[in-house]
């Protein structure tokens, strides 16, 4: 929340807290005219009443304009309201009248919205107001009922006005200081929101850098090995399981080099790579692409729990992300992973359990940061780029220990918008 909004916030509690005193000053006027019978110009009261009505209308009918509010312009309204108070509390006793604590109303709204020269301002207007008040004011007289009362009964009406004026001012100020507190707070976590939005993209644009440093220097290594690799087999044509493993290899450094080639491919191509398809499908080519890369992968058949799937958002970096967490969940399990699907509203659910040693309960907090690694041998990098990836594209990732030991990783992808809407 910016200042000028918030400077608009304010105002609009301002108009709220204009409402009230105008029906409470109104209802006190009303008591003491028609029912008191006090001595008091009524239409001078009244008038100023309809003046400050007339101006919280036009506040109203301001705030709905999309100019912008200035903190001057709020300045202005307070001083306004000091004027009315002045004027209201000049016919009914001055600084006498126990609702002369109102005069600091203004004062406590500057001091919490504006900068220290508009509240001193503010303050020098309330303090010479009320100096003015402390000599020229009308006092509040009783009509003369001939006994000698009267003197108690203006004391009564005094600590009467003050009660009231204690509980409606302690309301106003809980009120309005409760909200401040809260648009603080509301500003506090966009703030570090906000701070970790950027923290997360400077790392993201280091491992960018680090990774468009390593693709440049990797290509001459991969182009070495598949010279020597394809010598290789021209100087052994006749042994069959040493064929396989240079074809095997020949693989490895074709996948090396396509996957380089996709690094320094720009954003917006990788974003025309994306299309729609049903989510069995996804996860079957996906699985299959990894056999490719992992020839050594070992998983159970995927368990295909609906009877139709939707369609969810295909591309490079989300098959590269699911890529990096099947590695991860293949490195830290000895025995087959298991692959199941789910629906949940408006997600498609993908979960890996593996039956490695689970995440540690010291390092859990820190999982998903980026060089963080349970792993030995890993950079910490992986489950970094793969939650990213899926960030990106509405999704997320979890990973929970597993009751029956393992880990259980979590991927959530949203389901195409218009087919639900549709279905």
């Amino acid at each position: 929340m910016n200042s000028i909004s918030n400077t608009r916030h304010q105002l609009l509690q301002l108009s709220y807290i204009r409402t009230i005193t105008i029906f409470g000053q109104c209802a006190l006027l009303l008591y003491l005219f028609f029912i008191l019978q006090v001595d008091l110009n009524f239409w001078f009261s009244a008038f100023a009443l309809l003046a400050m009505a007339l101006l919280n209308l036009m506040t109203l009918y301001r705030l709905k304009s999309s100019l912008p509010l200035t903190q001057l312009e709020f300045f202005f309204q307070l001083s306004a309201d000091i004027v009315f108070y002045g004027c209201l509390l000049y016919q009914v006793g001055g600084v006498s009248n126990p609702f002369s604590a109102l005069l600091l109303m203004p004062l406590i709204i500057s001091a919490t919205a504006l900068p220290k020269s508009f509240t001193w301002l503010t303050g020098l207007l309330v303090a010479t107001c009320y100096t003015l008040l402390l000599r020229h004011y009308v006092p509040i007289t009783l009509p003369d009922t001939g006994h000698q009362h009267q003197a108690q009964a203006l004391l009564n009406l005094h600590m009467f006005g003050m009660w009231i004026n204690f509980i409606l001012t302690a309301a106003l100020i809980a009120w309005f200081i409760v909200d401040i507190r809260d648009s603080l707070q509301e500003k506090e976590q966009s703030l570090n929101k906000a701070r970790e939005g950027n923290l997360h993209n400077q790392q993201l644009l280091s491992l960018a850098t680090m990774a468009a440093g390593t693709a440049h220097e990797m290509g001459t290594p991969l182009a070495t090995m598949r010279v020597l690799l394809h010598e290789m087999r021209l100087d052994n044509p006749n042994d069959s399981p040493l064929q396989e493993d240079l074809i095997t290899l020949q693989n490895q450094v074709q996948n090396c080099s396509d996957r380089l080639q996709h690094l320094a491919e720009s954003v917006r191509e990788e974003q025309n790579e994306s299309h729609l398809i049903p989510a069995d499908q996804f996860l079957n080519e996906l699985l299959d692409r990894w056999v490719l890369l992992r020839p050594t992968a070992q998983f159970d058949d995927p368990e295909f729990n609906n009877k139709s799937y939707p369609t969810i958002f295909s591309s490079i970096p989300l098959q590269q992300a699911f890529i990096n967490l099947l590695n991860n969940a293949a490195d830290a399990s000895p025995e087959p992973l298991r692959i199941w699907t789910e629906l949940q509203e408006d997600n498609m659910l993908f979960k890996i359990h593996d039956q490695g040693p689970g995440i540690p309960l010291d390092q859990a907090e820190e999982i998903g940061k980026p060089f963080v690694t349970t792993k030995g041998k890993g950079l910490g990098i992986g489950l970094f780029l793969s939650a990213s990836a899926l960030n990106s594209y509405g999704g997320q990732v979890n990973l929970f220990n597993h009751p029956d030991g393992g880990t259980l990783t979590e991927i959530s992808l949203p389901i195409d918008s218009q087919e639900n809407h549709d279905g």
